[in-house]
């Protein structure tokens, strides 16, 4: 099956092609980036724009996991700014393509973990 935002390869490496396993993962990061993306509204409101750059590094590392890679080039190029406090007004649109993305994403996972487990 072919998705848009998600690469299922690094998830089946790291679950060993466990189907309970990449189910939990994909719990894990459903509730990561809602957190995350609540956490980065709140901060840019707040102009706390080197906390912002944290957060957007660690978002970075749980979309890559996902095969997200181009959301996290863009994640990147947030956590430099942010750090910067340069081009601040590009955040709120680096954060509304990251709940956008993520939530496709997560349409993609939940559809991968439901046909996975039908099989079983």
């Amino acid at each position: 099956m072919d998705y848009k935002f998600i690469n299922t390869e690094y998830l089946d490496s790291v679950s060993g092609g466990d189907n309970e396993i990449i189910r939990e993962i994909v719990v894990m990061f459903g509730e990561q980036v809602v957190e995350t993306a609540n956490q980065m509204k709140t901060l840019l409101a707040e102009r706390n724009y080197t906390t912002l750059g944290l957060l957007a590094h660690k978002a970075k590392s749980s979309v890559a996991i996902m095969g997200m890679s181009d959301l996290a080039a863009l994640l990147k190029t947030f956590e430099l700014q942010a750090k910067e406090e340069i081009e601040t007004e590009l955040y709120e649109s680096y954060i509304n393509r990251f709940v956008f993305e993520t939530g496709e994403a997560m349409k993609e996972l939940n559809e991968l973990v439901n046909n996975r487990l039908k099989k079983i």
